[in-house]
């Protein structure tokens, strides 16, 4: 549905050069919600702002639905934006239109009769649940139903793509969630791609199919929204997860005596990672049944990732050197990962 082919977008300024992106390599298929994820300044606002050409590639080639959006003209580009809706964080509503009338704008642009928007209009308050505020102003409503009205607007033109440029982040966590909610609703009845553009680890996880992590210009990992939560490879995706997983070490265990390498009496302080079918794996009872250790477990979660189990243990391992370092070598074939913290007295 989306490709981006070695994107760069080069601004020249005063000061310099400022190269935002870099050969930005992108395949978003079609009906996925794709996550684009960053920290500010990182380039995701530029990158999204390319794919309906708001911002024109230095180079590079933008292609939507089939259509190549760097090789269009003005005229044509106006009428290939109307496949692309957008939406922002700061909602830009009119204040001087009601919510019918907000949602109405861009097809009284096209030129549809009364009649024609009443049609288009209606069914789309009913979708975003703003029926019974139809003529209220903008100033009348609370920031989801203000949220809720850019989506029915970027709606109203029958979009492909939907592009969401950081649409939560002005909201509080329950907002969040309601609109979350209903984006997915979207995805989901009307087949529509949408593009997800943030720099808040639980939307990703929370909507998205696959993603995409954004530093300095340049896409670093990328892969589904699974994998790279429970195995992210580069630092900053560490620390993307790390902000919504809170698997800091307690102070309690932050208080022991931990060090690197094994003495005679002392537990292993390992970390384990389960996902899907191993989640449910009895691992911490054939620790102790089959290999004469005892457990102690000290703070366990799991949760789900679009119905994939992931659960997090940390334990503390005691036997002798022998049983430990079976024990241990067990945990390493198992279906999960394992990391050793380190060894406490």
């Amino acid at each position: 549905m989306i490709e981006l082919q070695h994107i760069d977008k080069i601004y020249h300024t005063s000061s310099g050069d400022l190269h935002a992106l870099k050969d930005i390599n992108l395949t978003i298929n079609e009906g996925e919600i794709f996550g684009i994820i960053g920290l500010s300044g990182a380039g995701k606002s530029t990158l999204v702002r390319c794919i309906n050409m708001l911002e024109k590639p230095t180079s590079g080639k933008v292609i939507v639905d089939g259509q190549e959006m760097t090789a269009l003209g003005e005229e044509q580009l106006r009428k290939a934006r109307q496949n692309i809706g957008m939406i922002f964080q700061h909602f830009n509503l009119l204040s001087s239109r009601t919510v019918f009338g907000n949602i109405a704008f861009p097809l009284e642009i096209q030129g549809l009769d009364k009649a024609a928007i009443q049609k288009k209009v209606e069914p789309l308050l009913d979708l975003v649940g703003l029926k019974d505020r139809a003529d209220h102003y903008p100033s009348q409503l609370s920031g989801g139903q203000k949220q809720r009205v850019g989506i029915a607007r970027a709606l109203a033109s029958d979009p492909k793509v939907l592009l969401c440029d950081e649409a939560t982040s002005a909201l509080d966590p329950q907002t969040t969630e309601s609109i979350l909610n209903l984006l997915r609703d979207i995805n989901k009845r009307l087949h529509i791609t949408i593009v997800m553009i943030t720099h808040q680890m639980n939307v990703v996880k929370e909507i998205c199919d696959r993603v995409a992590v954004i530093e300095n210009g340049e896409i670093i990992e990328q892969g589904s929204m699974v994998d790279i939560f429970t195995n992210p490879q580069k630092a900053t995706t560490r620390e993307f997860v790390a902000s919504i997983q809170h698997n800091d070490l307690p102070d309690f265990v932050r208080k022991l005596d931990i060090h690197k390498d094994y003495k005679a009496g002392d537990k292993a302080l390992v970390s384990l990672s389960f996902i899907g079918d191993s989640a449910g794996e009895p691992i911490v009872s054939v620790l102790i049944k089959e290999y004469d250790t005892n457990v102690n477990i000290l703070t366990a979660n799991i949760e789900n990732l679009q119905d994939t189990p992931f659960g997090t243990l940390l334990i503390e391992v005691e036997g002798d050197e022998a049983h430990l370092k079976k024990a241990l070598d067990y945990l390493h074939e198992r279906k999960v990962k394992d990391e050793v913290i380190g060894y406490v007295s």
